[in-house]
């Protein structure tokens, strides 16, 4: 994907979900990977401790990244939260890159989930 066309998609991406919650501001990428741990967990409540919030973006790279083949589902524990075990090695180098794939895998994440549910309408 070319930088233009990423930027362009995040930008899409960040819209869909600020519109969703109705909020003023743009999401940023954690608040983006928070909300797919939410969605990935399937447990919509409301109240999160500190500690689950980073298991919940924890399991958002773990989903977004499985299909490249870096984890593999393992399965739910007896509280129904989703584990992965880790296949190979990210071999990323910066932040700037980490979150370029991030990005990446989270606009495939929504292409998916906007072809799932026929699009996304915006009031």
């Amino acid at each position: 994907m070319e930088d233009w066309e990423l930027e362009f998609e995040w930008l899409r991406v960040k819209h869909i979900v600020k519109d969703a919650f109705g909020k003023k501001d743009l999401p940023d990428l954690q608040a983006i990977l928070f909300l797919i741990g939410i969605q990935e967990l399937g447990d919509l409540r409301q109240d999160f401790s500190k500690e689950e919030k980073q298991d919940l973006m924890h399991i958002a790279v773990c989903s977004l990244l499985e299909e490249k083949g870096f984890f593999a589902f393992k399965g739910r524990d007896e509280d129904g939260w989703p584990h992965w075990e880790q296949i190979k090695a990210l071999k990323l180098k910066g932040v700037e890159e980490q979150e370029r794939m991030l990005k990446e895998r989270i606009i495939q994440y929504f292409h998916a989930m906007e072809t799932l549910n026929g699009g996304y309408e915006s009031e």
